[in-house]
Parts: C-alpha cells; sequence; structure tokens
C-alpha cells in the first residue's frame, strides 16, 4: 500500500491549510489512518487519528482547530487545518494500519507512512 501526501505550504499565523493523503495498491482495507508532525529538532508526534469506524482523536493543541476526515470511496484522509499557529510549523506525515490479502485472501496486517509535506506557519 502506498500513501501520497499533499497540501502543504506556507500560509501566515491564522490561516488555513487541508492536507491529503491518498492510499493505494493491491486489494487492501484500512484499518485507521491518521496524521503526524515533525518540527526541526523535535520528535514525530501525533496529530490526530481516525478509526474506521469513524472515531477520531486529537493531540491537545489542536483541538477544535484541526479536522480530521476521509473518502471512503477513495481511500482518502484529510486533515483540515484552521487558524494555524507558528508552533505547527513542521513536516506533516500520513500513516495508515491496514490489512492487505494474499491469493488466497488471507488476510495481512501492515501500516505504512506517507512521504511528508511542509507546513510552514509564519508569524
Amino acid at each position: 500500500v502506498q500513501l501520497q501526501a499533499s497540501g502543504g505550504g506556507l500560509v501566515q499565523a491564522g490561516g488555513s491549510l487541508r492536507l491529503s493523503c491518498a492510499a493505494s495498491g493491491g486489494r487492501f482495507t484500512i484499518v485507521a489512518m491518521g496524521w503526524y508532525r515533525q518540527a526541526p529538532g523535535k520528535q514525530r508526534e501525533l496529530v490526530a487519528t481516525l478509526s474506521s469506524s469513524g472515531s477520531t482523536n486529537y493531540r491537545d493543541s489542536v483541538q477544535g482547530r484541526f479536522t480530521v476526515s476521509k473518502d471512503n470511496a477513495e481511500n482518502t484522509i484529510y486533515l483540515q487545518m484552521n487558524n494555524l499557529k507558528p508552533e505547527g510549523t513542521a513536516v506533516y506525515y500520513c500513516k495508515a494500519d491496514f490489512m492487505v490479502y494474499d491469493f488466497n485472501q488471507t488476510p495481512i496486517a501492515g501500516s505504512g507512512w506517507g512521504q511528508g509535506t511542509q507546513v510552514t506557519v509564519s508569524s
């Protein structure tokens, strides 16, 4: 399963961006998808997750400003980011937990990361 992230860019504080992450490749079922970010010199951290049942989870600092959603038909997850702050500057990565199926239709669990998209918020 390949993950392709897009939508990053440069925005002023208070502005908005929408990130997308499309999953493709073979027969698979997405179990959960999420967004993480990594600022320079810092560890990668969870931003938001979305399960196949629709339940969401956000880190406290983005609660109320970021919204994660999905398009099941397109196997795509989105992250709408509003009221962006300079501390949100980071490379944003999407991650997916999925099940792929071999020629016997046996499910095999796996996970993967997208390539990252840069978000820069100027003050």
